[in-house]
């Protein structure tokens, strides 16, 4: 079997977005973005160690990454850059990787995480040839899980109470999607 690689970083288009490689100029607007009061609720604070500069060098390197597929979510309309999907923690034995995503606030409630996240699964299973993709959620993040669940993912387990903000017990949600599921589901979308 052909091993594949992240390394080519491709343009995936659909009806509202757009995902394309990063740059170090995306830095500023993604600054923003992890600084969101939402964003920072569901994904924990970023360490102190997180400069603008540290920043401008991750996105900058994104491209040259094989092993992982970070992509902009754009706005198909404007341009305006407003998230990030992820591949990562790539397994090539079997096939499998974790998933992530974000959206800043003007990218949210109008179906565009929707769309980036079922582009970015596609071409995983149809492209790059995965079998599973898995990610974790927080349990009250309600928003992502029904987005996840549009695209297919299912719930594996529950890790109860396995982090806390606030004072309050969070759960961590295990979700994961199967290349045959995804192959059924698109099948009945057409």
């Amino acid at each position: 079997m052909r091993r594949m690689t992240f390394s080519v970083k491709p343009l995936l288009t659909g009806e509202k977005t757009v995902l394309r490689p990063f740059t170090a100029d995306d830095a500023d607007t993604m600054w923003e973005i992890i600084g969101d009061p939402e964003v920072v609720h569901f994904t924990f604070p970023a360490n102190g160690e997180l400069t603008l500069e540290r920043l401008r060098s991750w996105y900058g390197s994104r491209s040259e990454q094989p092993d992982r597929l970070d992509l902009a979510v754009t706005d198909r309309t404007t341009g305006e850059l407003v998230g990030e999907v992820v591949l990562f923690e790539w397994d090539p034995d079997s096939r499998s990787c974790t998933f992530r995503t974000l959206v800043g606030p003007r990218g949210r409630g109008r179906g565009l995480g929707t769309e980036a996240t079922s582009l970015i699964v596609g071409h995983g299973f149809s492209h790059l040839g995965l079998h599973r993709i898995q990610l974790e959620v927080y349990g009250d993040n309600h928003r992502a899980r029904r987005v996840y669940e549009k695209v297919g993912f299912v719930v594996e387990g529950v890790r109860r109470e396995a982090m806390t903000r606030d004072g309050e017990w969070i759960d961590e949600v295990l979700m994961a999607v199967l290349d045959r599921e995804w192959a059924a589901l698109s099948s009945t979308a057409r």
